[in-house]
């Protein structure tokens, strides 16, 4: 041991004594900090979620709530309104004049309908009807939802097929002379395929005996009366709005006023809104749906018809009597074809 001092530090290496506290005094000092901050993030993440919780989604909120949901509507987000089922459908005819009718309905603002047509209720059933909704258009409440599609009204199963939709479901259908519709029908396809024969010879089964091929389709659409009675089975008269071609051509506001009140609203869609296209031969819009500009149904409208010889006119005529009058009877409206 040195003389008068203190012993010698051991060869052990230890630390003095202040520097192994000072030590210990930052490791609690940093460990109470660190679990201050963990404090304070966890209070700032309870005050966020409490503000604004995490959405749940229409069927997980229908879950909980233990509402059933309302097949003929689906929320849809990031825009106004909902997609809902139609209320109500064209259903024919084709050639009627149902592609004018949707033209002018859409003026109406309570009125949004489905753009191409879906032909749901024919060709694509199997889909089911929330893809069936999915083309529908939003609407507020208080809009009608609609479509067309004229072939529904010579499909056998649509009358059925509606009816399991909604059996509320209102019905239009637009009919013209089933001749005049059936030379329209003929014109069309000839526009398509000039190659087709000529419309006398496809009229008739035996032109000698003056048999008419009923399983023509351009004849066979014009037999209202028989489709008619596959509707009825399902529908009542009254839920059935029948609309003149003839008129909707004449006089388009007259026509427009009966589809109005059939739908239930008001009668917004007047004179003011047509004009009479000479070109065209029929009534075209004086501002069409979003636009300041007139509007006249494209160029496949108004297609000029072949000259047909007039006895096979006259034999058409005699052979769509019968059913053009028991289809008078049936909506109790004289079409005035005969």
């Amino acid at each position: 041991m040195a003389r008068g001092g203190a012993p010698p530090a051991s060869s052990s290496g230890s630390e003095p004594l202040p520097r192994r506290a000072l030590r210990k005094l930052l490791l609690v000092l940093g460990s109470l900090l660190m679990s201050l901050y963990a404090s304070y993030c966890l209070a700032g993440a309870a005050r966020v979620l409490a503000r604004d919780p995490a959405p749940i989604l229409v069927e997980q909120a229908e879950e909980v709530a233990g509402t059933p949901r309302d097949p003929l509507m689906q929320s849809q987000p990031g825009g106004e309104g909902n997609k809902r089922l139609p209320q109500a459908v064209i259903v024919g005819v084709k050639k009627g004049g149902t592609r004018a009718l949707l033209e002018f309905l859409r003026v109406h603002p309570d009125v949004r309908a489905a753009g191409a047509e879906p032909h749901f209720f024919d060709r694509s059933y199997g889909r089911g009807l929330a893809w069936y909704r999915d083309l529908m258009p939003r609407t507020l409440d208080g809009q009608i939802t609609m479509e067309k599609t004229p072939s529904y009204f010579v499909t056998k199963e649509a009358p059925a097929r509606i009816a399991a939709m909604s059996k509320g479901t209102k019905l239009i259908v637009v009919v013209r002379d089933p001749v005049t519709r059936a030379i329209s029908d003929y014109t069309q396809t000839l526009s398509k395929k000039p190659d087709i024969p000529t419309f006398e010879s496809l009229t008739f089964k035996n032109r000698t005996t003056g048999l008419i091929d009923t399983s023509w389709s351009a004849i066979q659409i014009g037999i209202y009366a028989k489709h008619l009675e596959n509707w009825l089975l399902y529908f009542p008269i009254g839920q059935i709005l029948f609309v003149s071609g003839e008129r909707l051509i004449s006089d388009p506001a007259g026509e427009l006023g009966r589809v109005q009140d059939f739908l239930g609203l008001k009668r917004i869609i007047t004179d003011k809104h047509f004009y009479f296209n000479k070109t065209k031969g029929f009534p075209c819009l004086k501002k069409a749906e979003g636009s300041s500009k007139p509007h006249c149904l494209g160029k496949t409208k108004g297609r000029t018809h072949p000259n047909i010889d007039q006895k096979v006119v006259q034999r058409l005529r005699e052979f769509y009597r019968p059913f053009n009058m028991k289809f008078y009877q049936m909506t109790g409206q004289d079409f005035g074809w005969d």
